[in-house]
């Protein structure tokens, strides 16, 4: 047995890690990153046009224009600031990020900003405009041909490189600061301020880290609006299933094919308790509903976008039913033309056994005639 080190009368053991160099550094990189925020404009709240008679309104909130072109710039910018302040990103060292892509993107972006490499660890189907984006902003694409090895393969590579694996799947929920700082939540509310229904009956949001439902369902409670949180969820996804039986360990073996939304397993970011409702959208529906929402507003959107529209638009049919006005809102998480090998494209949808038709035809008996089909298309297995 070792004998404890006898401490001098006096002394007092004293380490001290200071790095005058790196606090310079790190001062310098956050105050490019809070700078790139100060000088970004919030997004829009865009309507989308329903029958007066109704008294309902649909509101989109537009995060495709962000400087990356999508909801995960804000993401991406909490994610940085929390790295930096925590201590974990270190000049000259990658950040190494799991990704389905726009995280990836808005990472690549700041990576870029603060002169830090960037590592994106990917599915091998990841769409070719977004592996273009990441390396127009400096990034590298690192691919997988099972999306479930992401996490490894990503904890692997920091390991290896002595880089920081961001964990957005860990660490969303954490870095965003959900009571308030022009988080989407408080952003959307101040944008209603003025509107004829300030306060939404529902805020409809997708899951891919669980962050941004967390941030607004965090902030309705925290503010004690009467709004309630819907998430949409697609098909090859596990958050459905685990919210509904309460198992945080539920799993499934097929990647999304709504790119940025669904994950194979139960993501720690992702706040059951928090959600008051949960739908399980069939892809074809959230094609469907992206081609109508350009149609209606003539802006083209992505898979994820759809997903969340075709709940939102299932709420509204609800409402009109009951004869209940109010408004709801919904994200337009980021733009089409990074899709259009996709979810616009006929053979795609072919190739991948998708058939929008019965869903597009829901979508025009509700705006046209204000009824949601008795009959709902069929609904896909939980898994």
């Amino acid at each position: 047995m070792s004998t404890p080190q006898q401490t001098p009368t006096g002394a007092t053991p004293d380490v001290d890690r200071s790095d005058p160099a790196y606090r310079a550094w790190l001062k310098e990189a956050v105050r490019r990153v809070q700078a790139d925020a100060n000088r970004s404009a919030d997004t829009h709240l865009l309507l989308f046009p329903l029958p007066e008679r109704w008294g309902i309104d649909l509101y989109l909130k537009d995060e495709s224009t962000h400087p990356t072109g999508s909801l995960k710039h804000r993401l991406a910018r909490s994610l940085f600031l929390y790295g930096l302040c925590n201590g974990w990103i270190r000049p000259g060292r990658p950040v190494i990020e799991a990704s389905s892509g726009s995280t990836a993107v808005s990472e690549a972006y700041f990576a870029k900003l603060i002169g830090v490499p960037f590592i994106a660890v990917m599915p091998r189907t990841t769409s070719a405009e977004k592996c273009r984006l990441i390396e127009f902003h400096g990034g590298r694409c690192h691919f997988v041909d099972d999306p479930r090895t992401m996490y490894e393969a990503s904890a692997a590579l920091a390991a290896e490189t002595g880089g920081h694996y961001m964990d957005q799947f860990t660490y969303a929920e954490r870095a965003t600061d959900w009571r308030g700082n022009n988080n989407i939540a408080e952003s959307i509310f101040r944008q209603l301020r003025m509107e004829r229904f300030p306060q939404p009956e529902w805020i409809v949001a997708t899951a891919g880290t669980g962050g941004t439902s967390a941030t607004l369902a965090r902030y309705v409670h925290y503010m004690q609006y009467d709004t309630r949180i819907c998430v949409a969820d697609p098909e090859n996804s596990c958050f459905f299933q685990g919210w509904t039986t309460g198992d945080p360990d539920v799993s499934c073996d097929s990647a999304s094919r709504i790119e940025g939304i669904g994950r194979p397993r139960m993501e720690p970011s992702f706040v059951p308790g928090a959600v008051d409702r949960m739908m399980k959208v069939p892809d074809a529906a959230a094609v469907a509903a992206v081609r109508a929402l350009e149609r209606v507003i003539g802006r083209k959107a992505g898979g994820s976008t759809g997903t969340g529209l075709w709940s939102a638009l299932k709420i509204v049919a609800e409402m009109v039913a009951d004869g209940r006005r109010g408004s709801v809102v919904t994200l337009l998480c980021d733009p089409g033309d990074r899709y259009l090998d996709k979810y616009y494209s006929d053979a795609w949808l072919a190739e991948q056994g998708l058939d929008v038709t019965p869903y597009a035809e829901a979508i025009d008996s509700l705006l046209s005639m204000g009824v949601w089909p008795e009959a709902s298309p069929r609904e896909p297995a939980v898994q």
